[in-house]
């Protein structure tokens, strides 16, 4: 069961808009044993969208085509896919009555012939209603080939894929399971990770393949497999991780699966534990907060972020010793105690978190070279602090001490 994805889109070309829908679909559709066969960015063209049309079919069982359903005249999928079909377009009834109650509630500018146009849908076509805007999706029919046209706008896309294009593809085809396992780890790099377990990549059986994910100061590595029998596709899998996780235990550090993200290993073992975390930045710039708060539920743990950039902000506003700043500089050891036991104290947290660096390209306030980072812990024990040269490229550094720190934090929680 193979699928291609289809992304529509002068706008995506030429980088003004990043394509996140075609992660997003093609997650979704894995999750119900379809495989994604290759994911095409083409123009609004009506030439090119024929000929991507024909491949795709040529080449998949079900194909999702997203963008180019607005009103507006240089949005031409619905008409290009009605062409490819041979059928005309026609007014759907449903779709306009829904369209003219978006207009009425929720929309202060009047009603156009042009927005009442995107009731018109190819006649062969099943609509699949869209709650969240006027572009109905599309669910056209040719032979065993499934074509599914959906909107670009993210969140109506994604409705349309969970409350009506997955329960389809379900009914409609008999699928395989297709189950993944993510060892997620923490210090060590992907060819010395590989080199640990060669002998067990080397003895994988057909059906499980092993991919390695790194990132900037951890892997993660994705066990996947594909069968016709759930039960005994995850005992397959599972005998794999245990032959793994032997001879990585130093640098294990939880799953990734169900997006159960090292962040989020973090923050259930702090509310487990009753325990607070604030955090002081200034070489990350926000960014490890930002790691925190982007997923719900983060105020049962997390008591805030101070992001103090500048020199005098951390004196300011956390209160850092300006004698201390003056003695060591502001990459220091001494810094980043100071700032970890400040913000703990300010927020009332159980732990106090702190970076401070020189990211580069310039050295800034600091003597430091480019790429050294200070991460400061603070408890009510105690503060420490580690040092680290996180390299010469700025978003590196940057990077590389977020996911140092999830790495640190995790180990001092669970150790503790």
């Amino acid at each position: 069961m193979q699928a291609e994805i289809i992304t529509i889109g002068d706008e995506i070309l030429i980088g003004q808009i990043i394509d996140t829908n075609s992660a997003f679909i093609g997650k979704a559709l894995n999750s119900i044993g379809v495989s994604v066969y290759q994911i095409t960015s083409i123009q609004d063209e009506k030439d090119h969208l024929i000929k991507a049309f024909k491949e795709a079919e040529e080449n998949a069982d079900i194909i999702i085509v997203t963008g180019g359903l607005g009103p507006t005249k240089d949005d031409i999928t619905k008409h290009t896919l009605a062409e490819y079909f041979n059928d005309t377009l026609v007014q759907n009834d449903l779709v306009l009555a829904h369209v003219e109650q978006l207009f009425e509630k929720y929309i202060t500018t009047p009603i156009s012939d042009l927005n009442r146009k995107q009731a018109l849908v190819p006649s062969k076509s099943k609509v699949l209603m869209n709650k969240y805007g006027t572009a109905p999706g599309i669910w056209m029919e040719k032979g065993d080939k499934v074509f599914i046209s959906l909107p670009g706008v993210p969140y109506e896309m994604k409705a349309l894929v969970e409350d009506e294009v997955l329960p389809k593809l379900v009914r409609k085809y008999k699928r395989p399971y297709i189950l993944h396992k993510t060892i997620l780890t923490y210090g060590l790099g992907e060819s010395a990770i590989a080199q640990r377990i060669e002998h067990i990549e080397d003895q994988l059986p057909k059906h499980i393949k092993l991919a390695y994910l790194p990132s900037l100061g951890r892997v993660r590595l994705r066990l996947s497999g594909k069968g016709n029998d759930e039960d005994v596709l995850n005992k397959d899998i599972q005998t794999q991780v245990e032959n793994i996780l032997p001879l990585i235990k130093d640098i294990f550090v939880g799953f990734e699966d169900n997006n159960n993200s090292i962040e989020q290993i973090i923050a259930n073992q702090l509310v487990k534990t009753n325990q607070t975390l604030a955090i002081a930045e200034s070489c990350t710039g926000g960014k490890l907060t930002q790691t925190f708060t982007q997923h719900s539920g983060a105020s049962a743990y997390f008591k805030g972020g101070l992001v103090t950039y500048a020199t005098q902000s951390k004196v300011d506003i956390l209160g850092v010793d300006q004698a201390i700043i003056e003695k060591h500089s502001v990459v220091s050891e001494a810094v980043a105690k100071a700032m970890a036991i400040n913000v703990r104290e300010k927020l009332n947290a159980d732990i106090g978190i702190s970076t401070t660096g020189n990211a580069g390209p310039t050295k800034g306030d600091s003597d430091a070279e480019v790429g050294t980072v200070f991460i400061g812990f603070a408890t009510k024990e105690g503060a420490k602090a580690f040092q680290f040269n996180m390299g010469n490229h700025r978003e590196r550094v940057i990077n590389k001490t977020v996911n140092k720190v999830l790495e640190l934090l995790q180990k001092e929680i669970f150790e503790n």
